[in-house]
């Protein structure tokens, strides 16, 4: 089934809104569409053609059964972005993006099986049976502080094979270490970004919670597809 990308529902939920003039990319030329009010214009028929290109390599990704990782970092949205990757069991990043996540397995991993360790003790009252209230405490926050790390990614057991990016700016830090790897990457990419290195330019305002919440729509439902 191919996913339908609707440019009303587009304009509607203010994806053409770019950033002010003085903030833009020249390299996000030909994706603009014009100028109103001291800011750019997201030229809409480009940011179809940036999910048409894109959804049906998250639905050949995950007809394959391997993981796509979702980044957004953005506090609007980060509950948005977790709950869609949750919707279609694949991992995702919306705290923090910790240096090293994809380039240095090595230390990511002990730390994910540190939290797994941990949470296994807790929820078998092994540590409530061995330590004090206080030490039990700061058990507790050690895991909810690993959980804000790598919650979203201690069931991925081996490299994404494409990661999904909603702010190309804030997160440039994961599209880095994913070219390192060369795994492909998606990203929405507002007027203000470089799309140097991203293999899928999604032209569209980032900061919009609504328009936001339209992407992670066409691309849970491309995932789905895939089931289906």
């Amino acid at each position: 089934m191919t996913v339908k990308v609707d440019m009303k529902a587009l304009l509607e939920a203010g994806a053409h809104f770019g950033h002010k003039t003085s903030r833009w990319h020249p390299k996000m030329a030909p994706y603009i569409h014009s100028r109103r009010n001291g800011a750019h214009i997201i030229n809409l028929e480009k940011t179809c053609e940036g999910f048409e290109a894109a959804l049906p390599k998250i639905t050949e990704i995950a007809k394959s059964g391997k993981k796509i990782l979702f980044v957004d970092t953005q506090k609007q949205s980060k509950e948005l972005v977790k709950a869609a990757a949750e919707s279609v069991n694949m991992p995702y990043v919306t705290e923090r993006w910790v240096g090293g996540t994809l380039t240095n397995v090595e230390t990511v991993n002990r730390q994910i099986k540190k939290l797994k360790d941990l949470e296994r003790r807790m929820e078998s009252g092994e540590l409530a049976n061995r330590y004090n209230k206080l030490e039990v405490q700061r058990f507790q926050e050690e895991i909810d502080l690993l959980n804000t790390r790598y919650g979203g990614i201690k069931e991925m057991a081996e490299q994404p094979a494409a990661l999904i990016v909603l702010d190309a700016v804030q997160d440039k830090n994961a599209i880095k270490e994913a070219k390192t790897l060369n795994i492909p990457v998606i990203a929405i990419c507002d007027t203000n970004v470089d799309p140097t290195g991203i293999d899928y330019v999604i032209p569209g305002n980032d900061n919009s919670v609504k328009a936001l919440e339209l992407y992670l729509s066409y691309f849970t439902e491309a995932i789905k597809s895939a089931k289906k």
